[in-house]
């Protein structure tokens, strides 16, 4: 007769502030520390682990039950998760899907990453939107939570950190040069739709992309050459690109002095579109600052309104730090707000072709209402040319 499976382990995360909260292991054992934030995604776990903005922190996904279509290859959005944690209530113990290639439990298994589930995540979300965003220790190991206090505590956080280097591309590339990972899938008929031809050959500044951006850029007609975040003006400029597109990714925009002034060079010389920390790279820029938002957003639901039309649109966004307005000269101007709360979502220049939204157009996971944005960065390349 086989075997009883083991019993699973205990987990604990602890948080800097002192809350606790106990569970049960899956995915690898050990411990870790990182900034706790919540994702209120209902699908798309796999596209939160391997989004690269979460380098550095654990986190915790409000939904109940995860882990139900299990993981595959295709639907990774870099080459490996970038979570230090995963946190959840419900662990499914059948992943089916027809897709599915391993469980969640053998995936964070796979790449070393601990996951704890039986939290009360409602607790844990009511409490950081109260609190506000924090470090926090998540174990599986024999340990006193005053230890593990300790250690959120003395642990690092998000706050000065420079976790872009870590993420971003080691040397240029060119996206998707056979025009195979960028097709589109027809889901009633199973076929592939064909590319349109390229129109504008771009560089993009790689702060930790997600690959469905350059999947995106490409189905709207983009040729691509990903350029490392610590690529000068000069080398950009070097591909005579008609555009440069500036990415998503992790850590504290405050300290990437480099970005900030290799942004400035590019102003005047190119069109440019920015996203997430692309847009906030924009704003430093401009000569503005950005702050750090109480509990960050995270998640497909938020609410954004456009100034300028008066429609809203329901985005995906993963962000912990927002422009500050108050910082902007009067030659930028304020586009997009986020309904939830005022904080700037998206900006323009009055005289230069620029403009960026602080949310995901690309989404994965999340809904498509700003995917319009790449068609209008193409308009904005063509109106430069003539």
């Amino acid at each position: 007769m086989p075997s009883p499976a083991s019993p699973p382990l205990p987990a604990l995360l602890a948080l800097e502030d002192g809350r606790l909260f106990q569970g049960e292991s899956f995915g690898a054992t050990g411990t870790c520390v990182g900034e706790i934030c919540f994702n209120t995604s209902m699908t798309g776990y796999q596209e939160v682990l391997t989004d690269p903005s979460y380098r550095g922190q654990i986190v915790a996904m409000t939904y109940p039950l995860i882990g139900n279509y299990g993981t595959n290859a295709a639907d990774a959005e870099s080459r490996s998760p970038h979570v230090r944690g995963f946190v959840i209530e419900e662990l499914s113990e059948v992943a089916s899907n027809w897709r599915s290639e391993s469980s969640l439990d053998v995936y964070l298994r796979q790449w070393n990453i601990p996951g704890v589930q039986g939290i009360d995540t409602r607790a844990l979300t009511r409490h950081l939107r109260t609190r506000g965003a924090m470090k926090a220790c998540l174990t599986t190991e024999e340990m006193a939570p005053e230890e593990a206090v300790r250690r959120a505590v003395e642990g690092q956080g998000v706050i000065g950190m420079d976790y872009v280097r870590e993420v971003t591309t080691p040397a240029a590339y060119t996206w998707d040069p056979k025009d195979e990972a960028s097709v589109v899938w027809a889901t009633e008929s199973g076929k592939q739709s064909a590319l349109p031809p390229i129109r504008h050959r771009i560089v993009a500044y790689d702060y930790g992309m997600k690959e469905n951006i350059l999947r995106r850029l490409r189905q709207n007609g983009f040729g691509i050459t990903v350029l490392p975040a610590t690529a000068t003006a000069e080398e950009a400029l070097s591909y005579n690109p008609a555009g440069v597109f500036l990415s998503n990714g992790p850590g504290d925009p405050s300290v990437l002095d480099y970005a900030h002034g290799a942004v400035r060079d590019l102003m005047g010389q190119v069109p440019i579109f920015g996203i997430c920390l692309g847009h906030q790279m924009l704003g430093y820029a401009f000569g503005g600052r950005t702050f750090k938002l109480k509990f960050g957003h995270r998640g497909g639901n938020q609410p954004v309104q456009d100034l300028t039309t008066g429609k809203v649109a329901i985005t995906s966004q993963n962000h912990g730090f927002a422009v500050d307005p108050d910082s902007l000269p009067n030659d930028v101007e304020v586009t997009h707000i986020n309904l939830n709360d005022g904080t700037v979502e998206g900006m323009r220049h009055r005289e230069l072709p620029i403009f960026s939204v602080q949310y995901h157009p690309e989404a994965a996971p999340g809904p498509h209402d700003a995917s319009y944005f790449f068609a209008e960065f193409g308009r904005l390349i063509e109106r430069g040319k003539n």
